[in-house]
């Protein structure tokens, strides 16, 4: 974290896998040996003496001790496989801002990773560890200290969080001169530095979003003063949709620009929306895990919701689990 915490034995969390459907059932793994970390000896022991497993998905879940480099190989990384999520950010009640997604893809391993860089933000995210090419017991396995670079979706602890949904018709056109960065290593960035959706797209906007070898994507983002807005590539331009309402939500159809009745024609947004118009927008972890269950798909590896004030994360996992985490939260 930015140092305004003291570092030390926070419990973390662990989780599922990533979203979607597809013919595939191995992801590639990703080329080379670890290029993240920027940790010392003990620092690697630490890490990887944290590991554990909490359940049988299988879930585990790591504490990174020390720094990482979030630039490594910047533009890799990129998982090939298309996601299908629901996500949506809301109130908890009158002024505590909530984030819900469920979170669709095949039982792969995966890990709730507790990170605290020397020079960003502290963050809970999930990480997919099959994309890391970790596929049986991960034990001692080094490729876990590159697990920073996949954050699948996460909140830091300023209160901003990210997740990511397929949209199969975005297309990002480079812009002259930006560097070129994966589709799901932008989640990362964001984390480390964002404090508000604002300074959140400003990192968007000072990359190109690569999904070459990966599905195209677009965001949803929430911070803690109750903004979110959903950052879309609209003809190959990055567009961002800022929320007007109680809430916001986002599935797997192209939000910016299209019309509030076309878009309650996709199935889960049109869950969402009503029962989000029901409440005003208002609704607590317990409630927002109620809802996600009823856009749940068979796929579904986990749910989550993320108290953007609180720092409390709550997870149900696809065997019916759930899990309670606290991120202290900074001003």
């Amino acid at each position: 974290m930015r140092r305004t915490l003291i570092a030390g034995g926070l419990a973390l969390l662990l989780l599922g896998t990533a979203c979607g459907e597809s013919s595939r059932s191995d992801p590639p793994a990703v080329a080379g040996s670890p290029t993240a970390s920027r940790q010392d000896a003990g620092q690697v022991e630490r890490t990887l003496a944290s590991l554990r497993k909490i359940d049988d998905l299988p879930m585990y879940e790591m504490t990174y001790d020390g720094d990482y480099d979030p630039t490594a190989g910047l533009a890799g990384s990129t998982p090939p496989s298309p996601f299908g999520c629901s996500l949506f950010a809301a109130l908890a009640d009158r002024d505590r801002p909530l984030f819900a997604r469920n979170f669709d893809w095949q039982p792969n391993p995966a890990l709730v990773l507790r990170t605290d860089p020397p020079d960003g933000y502290a963050s809970i995210s999930l990480v997919d560890i099959s994309y890391l090419g970790v596929s049986a017991d991960p034990t001692g396995d080094r490729r876990l200290l590159d697990a920073p670079l996949l954050p699948f979706d996460g909140m830091n602890e300023r209160g901003l969080a990210v997740g990511l949904a397929a949209d199969d018709g975005a297309r990002a056109e480079p812009v002259p001169g930006r560097p070129k960065v994966g589709s799901v290593r932008i989640l990362r960035l964001v984390l480390d530095s964002a404090a508000t959706v604002d300074e959140a797209v400003a990192v968007f906007r000072r990359y190109n979003l690569d999904f070459d070898g990966g599905p195209p994507l677009h965001y949803l983002l929430a911070d803690a003063t109750g903004a979110s807005v959903v950052v879309e590539f609209v003809d190959g331009k990055l567009t961002v949709d800022r929320r007007q309402g109680p809430w916001q939500a986002l599935t797997n159809v192209p939000a910016v620009g299209v019309p509030d009745r076309e878009l309650r024609q996709d199935h889960r947004y049109g869950v969402l929306a009503k029962e989000l118009d029901r409440t005003g927008g208002v609704v607590d972890a317990a409630g927002a895990l109620r809802l996600l269950n009823a856009v749940r798909q068979s796929h579904t590896r986990w749910s989550v919701t993320y108290g953007l004030r609180s720092g409390e994360v709550r997870v149900v996992t696809a065997g019916g689990g759930t899990r309670d985490y606290r991120l202290p939260m900074s001003d």
